[in-house]
């Protein structure tokens, strides 16, 4: 009969390891960009929530739409950058786009917005620029540091 009690080896002989060991540091090389991560996901999803938050729904429907889609995008960036980070910090700079057109928006979806709208959407897309700009400098940082 053999023996399958389990046993805890040495993985160092393991032919594998250096190439585990490399492919995780490259995996995790990138990853302070993870304390971004999250303030984009909640970005998105308060701005996906904000006609009712700022209950703008009745005065504004068009931006009502065009809020919710905005706050989904961002959350699927959100959720792009933790999932994939190698493949996602490129579009670090769309993080900075949708920012921008979050600020004019209002003036261009938007029919005659009030105040309220305007500063919500201002506030919302000067987090998505400055947060955008956060994971474009620290994913170049960490490519700049790889070998």
């Amino acid at each position: 009969m053999a023996n399958v009690s389990p046993t805890r080896g040495d993985i160092t002989s393991h032919p594998d390891a250096s190439e585990m060991r490399d492919r995780y540091a490259r995996v995790l090389g990138g990853r302070d960009v993870a304390l971004v991560d999250g303030p984009v996901f909640l970005l998105g999803l308060y701005c996906a929530a904000s006609p009712w938050i700022v209950h703008y729904t009745t005065s504004q429907p068009p931006l009502v739409t065009h809020n919710l889609i905005m706050g989904i995008a961002i959350g699927l960036l959100a959720l792009g950058f933790t999932r994939a980070p190698e493949r996602m910090y490129g579009l670090s700079w769309a993080m900075c786009a949708l920012g921008v057109w979050m600020i004019i928006s209002p003036w261009v979806v938007g029919d005659s917005p009030d105040a309220g709208v305007v500063w919500n959407n201002i506030i919302i897309g000067a987090l998505a620029v400055i947060l955008g700009l956060a994971c474009t400098a620290t994913a170049a940082k960490a490519s700049n540091t790889r070998p």
